[in-house]
C-alpha cells in the first residue's frame, strides 16, 4: 500500500498560492462564519496565518465583510439566525501582569 499519496487533492487557485485576493477574503469571512477551522482555511490559500488576522481584523480588504454579509445571506439564508457574525476578537495581552507570580516569590 502506498502510503504517500495525498489525502486531500490540493485546491486551484488562479493566483500564486500565499496571495489572497478579495474574493478570497469573502470566502475566508464566510468559512469563519461556517466555522471551518482556521488550518483548513490556511491549507486551502497556502499562507500565512497572519493573513487571516488582516482580514479578519479589517487591516486588508475592509469592505470583504460587508461583502461576504450580503453573499451568506444569499447562499445560506436557513443559517443566518443560527450564526455569529460578530468580529474577530484580539485576546489583550500584557506582559506586567502579576497573575500568580506572587506564589513563586520568597
Amino acid at each position: 500500500m502506498n502510503t504517500s499519496l495525498p489525502l486531500v487533492a490540493p485546491v486551484e487557485h488562479p493566483q500564486p498560492r500565499g496571495l489572497i485576493a478579495e474574493a478570497d477574503a469573502v470566502d475566508i469571512w464566510i468559512a469563519r462564519w461556517l466555522r471551518v477551522r482556521r488550518s483548513e482555511i490556511l491549507r486551502r490559500y497556502g499562507c500565512d496565518p497572519r493573513r487571516l488576522y488582516e482580514i479578519w481584523e479589517g487591516r486588508r480588504f475592509p469592505a470583504s465583510r460587508e461583502r461576504a454579509l450580503k453573499v451568506f445571506e444569499e447562499r445560506y439564508p436557513e443559517l443566518i439566525d443560527r450564526t455569529d457574525f460578530g468580529n474577530h476578537r484580539v485576546i489583550p495581552r500584557s506582559n506586567n501582569a502579576p497573575g500568580q507570580l506572587s506564589l513563586f516569590e520568597e
